[in-house]
């Protein structure tokens, strides 16, 4: 990740201005790693002078200082941002006074121990409890902010083991959902407090009675996914709650498995990726469909 220096200073003041989150030590230890590139070449000096026009690159595979290992999978860190993967069967962040462990405070009590509380997370989406894959998480408010304001612009895309045939290969579904009374999303002619949800859909492989897909979020509604394949007649294997067969093992087969992004500071497209969880493709245990 690079970025085009707009105003002379040393490349500590740049830094420190860049990374706000960061100590002066921590940036310094930083460069003196050697995870700072200027105009492509590797500097271990925190006051060397960069002029208008200057490229300041920050290495992807940057050394964490005081590293500990991560409680899950961890894709990206830096100091503005964490992307890591979520199982399923944890909150993304628990309701207040409800207790309970999330995958918010395991990822933020690992960030807070890596910095010795010098840094902290801020969530910027959810994954439902019942699905696993990429999150994103910033490292400040001002951040959080950032990235939420640009969100529509970041492509999201899951695998979904469906029951049933969809009709066609790809589509697109458009429906209002409104969550009633009982909590289940379902969707409805326009109306007061409904919100537009927008999902494409594209069919990998099929079985005579089930459907692997790749399902790209065009808006990000509670259940979204999971609504509207059920009311196309394909609802998720293992989602009960929205029609799923009940012999098949409990647990909802969606994986979110791409993120793409601007990077809140450097402003380049930085994509991730999450391989497809173990079992996923199995409907029984033992019983694997498409291997």
């Amino acid at each position: 990740m690079k970025v085009k220096i707009t105003k002379a200073g040393t490349l500590l003041e740049h830094l420190l201005e860049t990374f706000q989150t960061a100590s002066k030590t921590t940036v310094k230890q930083r460069v003196a790693h050697g995870n700072v590139r200027v105009n492509g070449k590797m500097t271990t000096n925190p006051a060397v002078m960069l002029k208008e026009g200057d490229t300041v690159e920050y290495v992807r595979q940057a050394v964490r200082i005081n590293k500990v290992k991560p409680p899950y999978q961890v894709l990206f860190e830096d100091d503005a941002i964490l992307v890591a993967v979520k199982p399923a069967g944890l909150l993304t962040i628990g309701d207040r006074g409800l207790g309970g462990t999330s995958f918010y405070q395991l990822m933020q009590a690992y960030v807070k121990e890596n910095s010795k509380g010098k840094e902290r997370l801020f969530v910027v989406h959810r994954l439902d409890r019942e699905v696993s894959g990429i999150l994103l998480f910033s490292k400040s408010e001002a951040l959080q902010e950032e990235i939420k304001n640009h969100w529509m612009d970041t492509k999201k895309l899951y695998y979904a083991l469906v029951e049933g045939q969809p009709k066609e290969d790809k589509g697109t579904i458009r429906s209002w959902l409104v969550e009633g009374h009982d909590q289940r999303v379902h969707s409805v002619n326009v109306q007061e407090g409904a919100k537009l949800g927008i999902t494409h859909y594209r069919v990998m492989d099929r079985t005579p009675d089930y459907a692997l897909m790749e399902v790209e979020l065009e808006t990000g509604r509670k259940n979204q996914i999971r609504v509207h394949l059920s009311e196309m007649g394909c609802p998720v294997v293992g989602d009960r709650r929205y029609g799923a067969d009940s012999q098949y093992e409990r647990r909802i087969r969606l994986h979110a498995f791409y993120l793409s992004i601007r990077h809140p500071v450097t402003g380049n497209l930085i994509d991730f990726k999450s391989k497809m969880p173990k079992g996923f493709l199995e409907l029984k245990p033992g019983d694997e469909k498409y291997k």
